[in-house]
Formats: structure tokens, C-alpha cells, sequence
């Protein structure tokens, strides 16, 4: 009988987050993957788990997989966690889940703390619509960087980023550049005694951090476009088409000309008569 994969949430600052059913299942597994078994080891011996462990990282991702694999085939149960938090999430237990199931080995995930969760009900921003992006690309890798940057640039859901302390100002400058000035809420060290929780917005947090060095893991959550500010910025596009231009936009589309009429009165906020009338102006 072949053994499966529990993924086990682990706390991400304060140890009396940790489930009961976690301490029970990594009590219980024959073997725990942890991602720095160094750190690993402090968290099993606080709760005084002796359960064999072994390391499954960024750098041995794809052949430990294969290895854990192929133990739970024999079957031993593996129990997968991170330094903090959920694995898999912006982590290379990922990896492990997608071969997991190519082999037919059953997973099954035990939540508790993540910290981009946590992060987003103490922002005071919109919670009904989010997006995590993780980290953003490496500054030695500029050509992604900018990528991703542009694509957060019309994203009207709440963003959610990780950041380390000593890239924090260049991810604050980075985003200003991209996205304008923003509403933003800087969470560090969450759950912890000195947990500090800072809504300002990306204009603020830059003239912050000239004069203060950025301290602790930090999660950023970003204020989203507006759908609004979307709807004004398409209407000034459309305002600097010719009206016989923006016709021509929809009817090479398939659009018939009467109903391009009503589409391009829509698009700039006026009636289908001015648009008629401005068209036979032009003739």
C-alpha cells in the first residue's frame, strides 16, 4: 500500500499557532521534508517530535522529489513543511504536489498560518478580490522584473508581495515607477511581539525608509487599480482616436456599423446621435 504526502502548515512567527492535527501527523509520519533542516529541528524539538527529517529545497527540488516519491511508493507517509507557513506557496513543494500526483500518490494539505493571509486582513485594503505574486523577479534579472511590474500595472485586485529587508527599497521604487502612487500596507514580522503593521501608501513608504533600514521579512499589500481609474484611462484612449478611427476599430472587428456607432457613443460618454452627426460632418 503506497503512502501519501501531508502538507503541514507550520507557525510563522508565534509557536502556539501550530494545529494539533500537525503535531500529530509530523509525530506520526515516517519522514519529515523540511526545507532547512537547521532551522527545522529548533520547531520539532520545541514540541518534542523526533521524527527522521531530510532536506527538499529550492536546489534539490526535482531529484528529492523523485527520492520522496518513491519512498511514499514503498509506503512511508511524508509530511512536507516550510521554514514558515504553508508549504507550496511560493515554495518549491509545488514541485513535489505535481509529481505526487503524475505518480498517483495521494496529498492531502493541513492549513494553518500563511503569511500572505494574515498580511491581507490586517491591510484595511479590499479583501473581496486579491492577488499573491510571491517575490518579484531578481534586480539581476531586469527583463522579468519589468514584465511582472506591467502587469501589476492594470491589476484591480489587491496585490500581495513578499519582500526581504534588503530589497525592500528598490521593490517600494520599483513599484512607484511602475504603478504611481498607491495605498499600501507594509506587514513585518507578523504574529510576533514586535509585529508591525504600517498602511501608508507607496510615496510614503519610499520618504520612510530613506531614513530608517528595512527590518524583517516583509509582506507588502498593494492597493489595486480602481476599476474606475480603468474605465477613465480607456475613455481618454478613445478620446484620442478620430470618431472615424474608432469606427473603423470595431468594424474591422466584425462589428456592424450601427452597432459600432453605439459602441464608440459609448466609449465616449456621449449620445449615438453625435456620433452620427459627426460622421456625416466628416463626410
Amino acid at each position: 500500500m503506497q503512502g501519501m504526502l501531508y502538507l503541514c502548515a507550520t507557525p510563522i512567527g508565534n509557536l502556539d499557532d501550530m494545529t494539533f492535527r500537525v503535531l500529530e501527523t509530523l509525530k506520526n509520519v515516517d519522514l519529515i521534508a523540511a526545507e532547512d533542516t537547521r532551522n527545522s529541528i529548533k520547531l520539532l524539538n520545541h514540541f518534542d517530535i523526533h521524527t527522521e527529517m531530510t532536506s527538499y529545497h529550492e536546489y534539490n527540488k526535482y531529484d528529492k522529489a523523485l527520492f520522496l516519491i518513491e519512498k511514499m511508493q514503498q509506503g512511508l507517509n511524508v509530511a512536507l513543511i516550510t521554514d514558515a507557513g504553508t508549504p507550496a506557496i511560493s515554495d518549491p513543494g509545488e514541485v513535489l504536489v505535481r509529481e505526487c500526483q503524475k505518480a498517483g500518490i495521494k496529498v492531502t494539505s493541513l492549513p494553518g498560518p500563511a503569511a500572505c493571509i494574515t498580511a491581507l486582513t490586517l491591510s484595511g485594503l479590499s479583501t473581496r478580490r486579491f492577488c499573491f505574486e510571491g517575490f518579484l523577479p531578481s534586480l539581476d534579472d531586469k527583463k522579468a522584473r519589468k514584465r511582472i511590474l506591467e502587469d501589476l500595472k492594470n491589476e484591480s485586485r489587491t496585490i500581495i508581495l513578499y519582500e526581504a529587508p534588503h530589497h525592500l527599497k528598490a521593490a517600494l521604487d520599483d513599484l512607484y515607477e511602475t504603478l504611481g502612487d498607491r495605498k499600501i500596507t507594509l506587514c513585518r514580522e507578523l504574529t510576533k511581539k514586535f509585529e508591525d503593521i504600517t498602511p501608508t501608501t507607496l510615496e510614503g513608504a519610499i520618504s520612510f525608509y530613506k531614513d530608517n533600514d528595512p527590518r524583517g521579512e516583509y509582506v507588502l499589500v498593494l492597493e489595486g487599480k480602481s476599476l474606475e481609474e480603468q474605465d477613465e484611462e480607456k475613455r481618454k484612449s478613445w478620446q484620442e482616436m478620430s470618431i472615424e478611427e474608432h469606427m473603423k476599430y470595431y468594424e474591422d472587428a466584425g462589428v456592424s456599423h450601427k452597432d459600432a456607432m453605439k459602441k464608440v457613443a459609448a466609449d465616449r460618454g456621449v449620445g449615438k446621435r453625435e456620433i452620427y452627426q459627426a460622421l456625416l460632418d466628416n463626410e
